[in-house]
């Protein structure tokens, strides 16, 4: 599951320059204790040097960081980083930051990615909306991905999802002209409240040409939990949107 901060809509909010979403600590997440393999402590204690980003390392000047211009994209929220992992060893030219909240899914990330001498890989454990803020140029990123947020089920706190008309703006404002907003979900009502807030965003148009969901696309690798919930009967809905200005 994803695990990012949301904060809710401002309709007072300065927009002129840049939408983002002002901060009422409204989260998205929860974090949740967990033991941590040798494996994954591997991965903080020895991996995270080379590959680790932090919020205080401020606003990226990304070729400096990953040492070549490339196509960047980043996924939100990654869990234990198997597809991620997949992504960057099947597309070593493209440049791919993870941003996740949960120590054992990132320190299994970082270990996995040092086994299988991955460069094109880099990641931060911090709140993604303040990583999008404080650390991402504008018009940087190629590509956003957000596979599998949390779907917070219940009407009172639908508030914490993370897809909220605020959070749409900010990832905009961090896409190229023509970069794409990727997210999936196993929750059909989830995908609708997507749908719906996409609908009205000002600047992104539906890549598809049928409703607003598309197949999945052959470069979102099946994850474990998909494969899941597709043996007990689940849906799973994909909306890709693109920046259109």
């Amino acid at each position: 599951m994803n695990n990012d901060r949301l904060n809710a809509d401002d309709p007072g909010q300065d927009t002129s320059t840049v939408a983002e979403p002002p901060r009422r600590g409204i989260k998205s997440y929860v974090l949740r204790a967990g033991r941590m393999t040798a494996a994954q402590q591997r991965g903080l204690d020895e991996v995270w040097p080379q590959l680790g980003l932090k919020l205080e390392d401020g606003l990226l000047d990304l070729d400096a960081v990953f040492g070549r211009r490339a196509p960047r994209v980043v996924e939100i929220g990654f869990g234990m980083g198997a597809s991620l992992i997949e992504q960057a060893e099947t597309h070593p030219d493209t440049d791919f930051i993870g941003i996740e909240v949960h120590a054992p899914g990132v320190g299994k990330l970082l270990d996995e990615a040092d086994k299988r001498g991955l460069t094109n890989l880099r990641v931060y454990r911090d709140d993604a909306l303040e990583v999008l803020r404080r650390c991402l140029p504008e018009a940087s990123l190629d590509g956003l991905q957000l596979f599998f947020p949390d779907p917070w089920p219940k009407k009172k706190h639908h508030k914490r999802r993370i897809v909220q008309p605020a959070f749409v703006a900010l990832v905009h404002s961090r896409l190229k002209p023509g970069g794409t907003l990727h997210m999936a979900t196993d929750w059909e009502a989830y995908a609708e409240h997507m749908a719906e807030v996409m609908a009205v965003a000002p600047g992104f148009r539906n890549t598809s040409s049928e409703g607003p969901y598309v197949p999945r696309p052959d470069f979102r690798p099946l994850t474990k939990f998909e494969h899941r919930g597709a043996r007990l009967g689940h849906g799973v809905w994909d909306l890709i949107y693109r920046r259109s200005e």
